[in-house]
């Protein structure tokens, strides 16, 4: 039931089995109602979709047509929210992919901190998901540098609850973890230099050795923090809204089971 179908896409089937349970003993209104959310929610993911999806959205190619276009989706959406006390709801934790993005979120803050640095044909943003569990968050951003070399930022948040509809997150550490190297996929102008960068590893000392694996970690200790609101959540979908009122949109990848910190690697501490 968690697992996002496919582009984004609701069934027909899925729909009409969601309506069914959703307005078992309710009236024509109440069906009515539902089936208006549905279609509203299948409309958004259509218009990101249409927009470029993640990609377009962090190298910055969305045009004004389908940012607006996407606002306008999300705030038809937001006016259907079938939780009226998201902050407390057993939807809310989970992974989560980020699909949409606004300036004050820290998806643009790390997307921000690898364009500024790589151009675009050298690094990209190919993923960034965010992981909500018994009050704390994990925003990892997966990056690909020269197709070759893959290596994640985490962001560690701590998230309370300060009503219905508000919370605060405070940061508490950035990772900036010890990248993968594809060698099947290094162009050969660069493998002469790669070796030597491996040779001249292979000879520091254990400790710094040991640091390198470990990754780069930035103690941050809640002096970063923002207040949002969550505007809508259901089983598929997290809408939320900075102080300044620029929404995030994010789609569930999996809900939170006792089995899965075992087998998704999201989940490890």
């Amino acid at each position: 039931m968690y697992r996002r179908s496919s582009g984004h896409r609701i069934s027909r089937t899925s729909c009409t089995a969601m309506v069914q349970q959703t307005v078992e003993g309710g009236g024509p209104a109440t069906y009515a109602k539902e089936m208006e959310r549905l279609s509203a929610k299948e409309s958004l993911l259509l218009a990101l979709k249409d927009a470029g999806g993640f990609e377009a959205l962090v190298t910055g190619k969305t045009t004004d047509m389908q940012r607006i276009d996407v606002n306008e989706r999300i705030t038809g959406l937001e006016r259907l929210n079938p939780s009226p006390r998201p902050t407390t709801s057993p939807f809310l934790e989970g992974l989560w992919s980020f699909e949409w993005f606004g300036s004050g979120s820290p998806g643009l803050f790390a997307a921000r901190i690898i364009f500024e640095r790589f151009p675009s044909t050298l690094a990209g943003l190919s993923k960034m998901n965010l992981l909500l569990k018994d009050g704390y968050g994990k925003v990892t951003s997966h990056v690909k540098l020269l197709n070759s070399i893959e290596s994640k930022f985490i962001l560690s948040t701590k998230v309370s609850v300060e009503g219905p509809l508000r919370m605060k997150e405070e940061y508490v550490e950035g990772i900036f973890e010890s990248p993968t190297i594809v060698e099947e996929t290094i162009p050969e102008q660069l493998k002469g230099a790669y070796s030597q960068a491996l040779t001249t590893a292979q000879q520091l000392t254990v400790p710094i050795r040991d640091a390198m694996a470990n990754g780069l970690r930035v103690p941050l200790s809640g002096t970063f923090q923002r207040l949002f609101m969550i505007s809508y959540l259901d089983e598929e979908i997290l809408i939320i809204r900075d102080t300044a009122g620029i929404p995030e949109v994010l789609t569930r990848l999996e809900a939170p089971s006792a089995g899965m910190q075992e087998t998704n690697p999201e989940y490890e501490s």
